[in-house]
C-alpha cells in the first residue's frame, strides 16, 4: 500500500515542500511471521553462549551442521562457564549461540536460562507466581549465579568446604596466584593475538563497545605510558604497549604452567577437577585455536596439549544442541 503524506496531513503545507514530500511516500509491509520454533518455552538448561569458531546460523536460530559438532563457544569467559558445568558433573545442558550480548543480563554472555522450578535467585514463591512473564520463560541467571545453580543441581553446598576443592589450604592459596596469571598475563597476550580490523574498516565500522571487562592496558603491570607525553601540546590520550613485554611474560607463564601440571590429572594435584582446571582449560582451548604467536608456545609442551584434549572431550560430552 503507497500512500502521500502531504494528501493525508490535516495541515496545509507550502507547495514546494509538498511537492518534494510527494517524492517519497510512505510503504507499508506485510507483518512479517516469527519462525514455527522462534519460541521455545525453556524446559531444561540452556546456556547463552557466544558462537564458536566458524559458528553460521541458519534459519530457526539453529546451527548448521559443521558446526554442531563443535559446541565449545570461541569466548574464553564463555568456555570457562561451559568447562566448570562440564567439569562438576552436569550433562544435557542445551546452549545457544543465537543471543546476542546486548539481550543478556548486564550486556553480557554467558547467561544460564534455566525452568522456573529450577530458579536459585532470592524471592519466595509467591512473589515468582505473579510473575507471569516468569512462568512462562523460566529464570535469567547472570554467570555469577552458575555455581549457586550448579550446587542446587546436586544437592550440595560448596562453600561449606573451606579449601574450595583443593587438596588443602595451601594449593587453595596457590590456586589464586595461576588465576590472576592466567587472566592478567594470558589473557593480555591472548588479546594481542586476535586479528585487528583494517584502518579502514574501523572507521566504518567503529566498535561501539569496548573490551570493558578485560581492557589490555589494565591487565600490564606496571601500566603503560600515554601516547602522548608531558611535554605534549595533546592531552594524555591512549597507551603504548610493548608487544614484547607482553609475550615474553606470555611464555614464562605457559612454561610455568607446564611445569606446574607434570604428569598430573588435574592442576595443583587435585583429586577431582577444580575452578582453576575450568580457566586453564579456557584459556589453552583458545590458545590453541588462535594464531600462531600464541598457539606455538603451547603446542611445545605435550602434557598441556595431551590434559586440553583429554578435557575437551569431557566438556563437550556434557552439552547438546
Amino acid at each position: 500500500m503507497t500512500t502521500n503524506p502531504a494528501k493525508k496531513s490535516s495541515l496545509s503545507l507550502p507547495a514546494p515542500f509538498a511537492s518534494f514530500i510527494a517524492k517519497f511516500p510512505l510503504k507499508t509491509h506485510p507483518r512479517i511471521p516469527l519462525p514455527p520454533n522462534a519460541y521455545r518455552p525453556v524446559q531444561i538448561a540452556t546456556l547463552w553462549l557466544s558462537p564458536p569458531l566458524g559458528y553460521t546460523p541458519v534459519e530457526g536460530g539453529s546451527a548448521s551442521t559443521e558446526t554442531i559438532s563443535n559446541l565449545l563457544s570461541s569466548d574464553v569467559e564463555c568456555l570457562k562457564w561451559q568447562a566448570y558445568i562440564a567439569l562438576r558433573g552436569l550433562k544435557s545442558i542445551r546452549v545457544r549461540f543465537d543471543v546476542s550480548p546486548d539481550g543478556a543480563l548486564e550486556n553480557r554472555l554467558p547467561n544460564l536460562h534455566v525452568p522456573l522450578s529450577e530458579s536459585v535467585l532470592p524471592g519466595d514463591d509467591s512473589q515468582k507466581k505473579d510473575t507471569k512473564k516468569e512462568e512462562q520463560d523460566g529464570e535469567l541467571l547472570a554467570a555469577q549465579m552458575i555455581p549457586t545453580w550448579v550446587d542446587a543441581k546436586l544437592g550440595i553446598n560448596s562453600a561449606t568446604d573451606e579449601n574450595e576443592g583443593y587438596v588443602d589450604e595451601s594449593a587453595r592459596d596457590e590456586s589464586r596466584a595461576w588465576v590472576s596469571l592466567l587472566e592478567d598475563v594470558v589473557h593480555a597476550a591472548l588479546i594481542l593475538a586476535q586479528p585487528k580490523p583494517s584502518y579502514i574498516q574501523s572507521l566504518l565500522f567503529p566498535s561501539t563497545k569496548p573490551d570493558t571487562h578485560h581492557p589490555l592496558a589494565s591487565l600490564i603491570t606496571p601500566p603503560p605510558a600515554p601516547l602522548t607525553g608531558y611535554f605534549s601540546l595533546l592531552p594524555q590520550w591512549g597507551t603504548r604497549i610493548s608487544r614484547q613485554a607482553v609475550m615474553a611474560r606470555y611464555r614464562e607463564a605457559i612454561a610455568a604452567l607446564s611445569e606446574r601440571l607434570g604428569t598430573d590429572k588435574w592442576f595443583l594435584g587435585s583429586t577431582d577437577p577444580t575452578p582453576l582446571d575450568a580457566l586453564a582449560f579456557a584459556y589453552l582451548h583458545c590458545i590453541l585455536h588462535s594464531s600462531d604467536s600464541v598457539r606455538i608456545e603451547v603446542t611445545k609442551r605435550v602434557n598441556l596439549v595431551a590434559w586440553e584434549w583429554r578435557v575437551r572431550g569431557v566438556v563437550r560430552a556434557a552439552f547438546t544442541q
